[in-house]
Formats: C-alpha cells, sequence, structure tokens
C-alpha cells in the first residue's frame, strides 16, 4: 500500500496532519482515524480529492482525533524494572527476578526466571508470562462459556492486536488480545461471551445482545470499562 507523504488540512479551523494512502483491496475512500493520526485509504484508480473527503466529514475526523489525543495523553509511563507493578487480572502485580526454572505468577508477584530475563530482558520475559497466563485462562473461560451457550469454537489465538481486544472467525477461531490480562477477569469474560455469542449470532442483532447479556447481565459496564480503561492495557511504547 503505497503511502505519500504527511499532508495538512485546515479542518474548521484546525491545523490536522494526515497521510494518504492506496490501496489495491479498497473498494471505496475511507477516512481512518486512530492512535497513528489521520489516514486517507483510496482505491488505486479513485479520482477522490483527500482533502475534500477529509473536510466533508471534519466533524467526525475532529471528534475522533480529539479521542485519540486524550487517549495518548492518558498512556501510563512503564518501567520495566525490578519492583515496578503491573496491573494482572485487575489488581496490581510485582516484578520479581529470581533463580527459578521458570517464570510464575506467585502471590501477587510476577516472578520472572532469571536466566530468561538475561537471555533476553524483563519486558520480554514479562511479555511471554502474561501471554503464558492468557492461553490458559482464555482457553478455560472459553471452554465454560462455549458449554453453557451450547456452541463449539474450533481454536483459540492469542493474538498481538493494539486496539482490538476480540475476534471470532467463520471457521470458529477465537482471536483474544493477551493485554487483556491486565484488565479485570470479568471483563475478559465479557469478550469472550461477545466473540462466543457470533458463533450464533454473526451481527450485532438485538438476539445477539440478548444473548451476551444472558452470559452477563452486565456486559455494558464491562464494555464500558474497556472504553474507559483501555490505555491502561497498554504495555508499552511499542503498541502505539
Amino acid at each position: 500500500m503505497p503511502e505519500t507523504a504527511p499532508r495538512k488540512v485546515t479542518l474548521q479551523g484546525e491545523n490536522v496532519a494526515y497521510e494518504v494512502r492506496q490501496s489495491d483491496e479498497a473498494t471505496q475512500p475511507r477516512i481512518d482515524v486512530d492512535l497513528h493520526g489521520v489516514r486517507v485509504v483510496l482505491p488505486e484508480d479513485s479520482t477522490t480529492d483527500p482533502e475534500e473527503l477529509l473536510k466533508e466529514n471534519a466533524v467526525w475526523v475532529l471528534e475522533k482525533k480529539r479521542k485519540y489525543d486524550t487517549y495518548r495523553e492518558q498512556i501510563p509511563d512503564r518501567e520495566f524494572e525490578e519492583g515496578e507493578r503491573f496491573p494482572y487480572l485487575g489488581e496490581k502485580y510485582e516484578i520479581v527476578v529470581e533463580q527459578r526454572p521458570a517464570s510464575q505468577i506467585v502471590e501477587n508477584e510476577f516472578r520472572l526466571a532469571k536466566h530468561h530475563v538475561e537471555q533476553t530482558s524483563i519486558k520480554r520475559a514479562l511479555e511471554t508470562l502474561y501471554r503464558r497466563k492468557a492461553r490458559e485462562l482464555f482457553e478455560d473461560r472459553a471452554n465454560h462459556f462455549a458449554e453453557e451457550m451450547g456452541v463449539e469454537y474450533d481454536k483459540i489465538e492469542v493474538r498481538n492486536q493494539r486496539t482490538k481486544w476480540g475476534s471470532c472467525s467463520t471457521t470458529g477461531t477465537l482471536g483474544l488480545n493477551w493485554r487483556l490480562m491486565m484488565a479485570p477477569s470479568n471483563v475478559v469474560d465479557y469478550i469472550v461471551i461477545h466473540e462466543l455469542a457470533h458463533l450464533r449470532e454473526q451481527n450485532h442483532t438485538d438476539e445477539f445482545w440478548s444473548l451476551v447479556e444472558k452470559y452477563d447481565p452486565e456486559y455494558q459496564q464491562h464494555a464500558h470499562w474497556l472504553e474507559d480503561n483501555g490505555t491502561q492495557l497498554v504495555f508499552s511504547k511499542d503498541d502505539l
């Protein structure tokens, strides 16, 4: 997808930087706004003027941009050092490096294997531990709720997506973001239930939300928690 040099446009008196990308997969012009900024994506043969497209959607673009500007300011500044505390299922756990055969979570501590830290880094060892515990928890909760909901999934993939918490493919693969391990356990359950519900209802219909509510009566609170606290699940600056 070729990318042009950064450009600027004035939207309602505000200067906004943006990029233009051409994509042979795009079927129509679109605007993407996320943590990385504003992008106009155009089909290869498009004659759309990106600046005019942005001006036509100025209110929406500015609203999204301000949301992500605020989001970016709320991202925690984490230090990957012994004694630092990181969230785990909604609680703060301390990083400890010690001689042990494998990293493990014990008594509200991330006890990292010293040999792993020396071979890689505290950051890498911690992420590896999060991912391993994520697979254990995701499989346990997915099996539990799949049985309750009367659905069957094919497999679970522990994903490394920056801003997407979960997905469910038409073939029954559940994709779940390992960073959810930093959220409270009931929020993890909400995402698992949400994705399993797609095995019964592909779209977000009233029937879909009724199914989610049946197994998570407080799903709206959990969805709002993610909306309000998603910045706290950013692992490092590499996520941006």
